[in-house]
């Protein structure tokens, strides 16, 4: 078992409580919405011999710690998932070896990035982009983050960001996905699927387009895609999205947030004319890929109301910001664009 930060091994119990949540109380010189957690990255770079960076990936809780899907990337710099553990979401396990998945045969040139990991019933649901003649959302499932059963891919190419909702919705599964092309994809927009089996799926609806001159939106008119799992709300699903924008010196990658109805996600309730994190730590506009903030998970401690939400920093490694659920919802309603 590969340490990180001090991390306790996936197979020995943890003594800590079940109540313990990744958090820090917003600095009192801070007005904002959502703030860094002051010990950022929590994963660094290159934590670990041969290893170039483990970002952008996904976390859930599991029983009384946490268990996450991670982007890693060896000297190679080929993306592959690995499974790791922690007792505190924020000191990480992370096996040494990528994830080899049950009754599937891989691909030499099979890659995979950006996960994303949902409990719905008793499965633990993996999405992710996968290589099968370009990008795909590619599937899987859990129970115990060790055995992991492959199943068919969800679109075909091209496609990135495949998030799925925590419930059915009238009996069906629904995701997000953002259509896109072979490349760095310099466009997209956020649609949503439904599927009544995770294998078949249709009923393809537009959600959110990119902003751009006509909005004023310039943080976010390049492409949208969406991050988090959704969050249900009294006010609508929360979700949490990057937006991107071009500029001379390249993408800028933000986060900014969405308010859908519940029953019909493709409804956009509410929609932040603003992001409410962008680029601005040395972590986040230098690296491999600079000037990048990508949220791909988020921690709710429902009693609080505390929000945790990983991200991976310029496509080098792996951080976590905080806010408040009730704030965010109401900054979102606040602050809303009409696009």
């Amino acid at each position: 078992m590969t340490m990180i930060a001090g991390a306790l091994p996936s197979d020995l119990p943890c003594e800590r409580p079940a109540s313990l949540f990744p958090w820090q109380d917003r600095p009192t010189d801070c007005a904002d919405v959502v703030w860094r957690h002051a010990a950022n990255p929590i994963i660094p770079r290159r934590p670990l011999p041969g290893v170039q960076g483990v970002y952008n990936s996904a976390v859930v809780r599991f029983g009384d710690r946490y268990a996450g899907v991670f982007r890693l990337e060896k000297t190679t710099r080929f993306p592959l998932l690995h499974a790791g553990s922690s007792p505190d979401g924020l000191t990480w396990n992370i096996e040494p070896e990528p994830i080899e998945f049950v009754g599937h045969d891989r691909d030499p040139a099979d890659y995979a990035y950006d996960p994303r990991v949902v409990r719905i019933d008793d499965n633990y649901l993996v999405s992710w982009c996968g290589g099968h003649n370009g990008p795909t959302i590619s599937l899987a499932r859990t129970r115990d983050f060790r055995r992991f059963e492959r199943l068919e891919n969800a679109f075909l190419p091209f496609n990135r960001n495949g998030v799925l909702f925590p419930r059915r919705i009238g009996g069906k599964y629904f995701m997000l996905s953002r259509p896109s092309d072979d490349g760095h994809t310099p466009f997209g927009d956020i649609y949503v699927s439904q599927s009544p089996d995770l294998t078949h799926w249709g009923v393809h609806r537009l959600v959110m387009r990119r902003g751009g001159e006509r909005t004023g939106q310039w943080w976010q008119r390049t492409k949208i895609g969406a991050g988090p799992i959704p969050i249900e709300t009294a006010d609508g699903w929360l979700m949490i999205y990057h937006g991107v924008m071009d500029t001379c010196n390249g993408f800028v990658y933000s986060m900014g947030a969405a308010l859908l109805d519940l029953e019909e996600p493709w409804r956009v309730l509410a929609r932040t004319d603003r992001h409410v994190l962008t680029p601005e730590a040395d972590y986040e506009v230098s690296g491999h890929v600079p000037n990048v903030v990508f949220p791909c998970a988020a921690l709710l401690d429902a009693p609080t109301g505390r929000l945790a939400m990983y991200y991976g920093a310029a496509d080098t490694c792996t951080c976590v910001a905080y806010a408040h659920l009730h704030e965010l919802v109401a900054f979102v309603k606040d602050h809303s664009a009409v696009f």
